[in-house]
């Protein structure tokens, strides 16, 4: 997801996504460890992704 379609996102689709990536980052994680990934990159851009969304939820919640 890229910055512009981030601040595009309503706060409640936000918080939605985030927790969206937040588990599809932990179902990765374990996945990855049980047997190696094709992509282990998607574990890093999910992470990014999750950092990104509660960024822009945090410069919400402080305005």
């Amino acid at each position: 997801m890229k910055n512009k379609e981030i601040k595009e996102l309503s706060t409640e689709e936000l918080k939605q996504k985030l927790a969206e990536f937040k588990k599809e980052s932990a179902n990765l994680k374990i996945a990855h460890f049980v047997t190696p990934l094709e992509n282990p990159l998607l574990i890093r851009k999910t992470r990014r992704t999750v950092a990104r969304l509660a960024t822009e939820l945090t410069n919400r919640e402080n305005q």
